[in-house]
């Protein structure tokens, strides 16, 4: 990858609706090199998608938390990452060094939404306890560079 690859990958970033001509006229290139380099992107995984940005409390999650799982024995992080794929207000989850095994993020309707949450995750069989944390204020918000 050379910077005219990240240059795009920046553009896209910004605004994945601009146009191949848009984003040569950023970068020195024109639209169908711009073209030919983003499908290289996208067959060589550099760039796994495209997606709209949705802001939740358009949708009704208003309402998130951080939950900290602690679990049994040798629970794999794969059990982990099946029981909670099935919860669709868990929006990421990863292993986590420290106490805890897994650090969960939720986002739910309200308070009561983010209580049913973790009583379902609860009641996952390699689920000893959760510790949660709700966000009061989100003040930064990152995306990649």
């Amino acid at each position: 990858m050379d910077e005219l690859d990240r240059a795009i990958i920046g553009a896209l970033v910004e605004d994945a609706r601009s146009t191949y001509a848009e984003i040569g006229g950023q970068v020195g290139l024109s639209a169908p090199a711009v073209k030919r380099r983003v499908d290289r992107l996208v067959q060589t995984g550099a760039i796994t998608g495209f997606t709209a940005q949705v802001e939740p409390s358009a949708l009704g999650w208003t309402t998130e938390a951080y939950v900290e799982l602690f679990c049994q024995g040798k629970t794999s992080p794969s059990a982990i990452a099946l029981a909670v794929s099935r919860l669709p207000e868990v929006v990421s989850a990863c292993t986590v060094t420290g106490e805890a095994d897994a650090l969960l993020h939720i986002r739910a309707t309200d308070v009561r939404h983010v209580e049913q949450v973790i009583e379902r995750i609860a009641a996952e069989p390699f689920v000893v306890r959760t510790k949660s944390a709700i966000v009061l204020t989100r003040l930064i918000t990152s995306r990649p560079a």
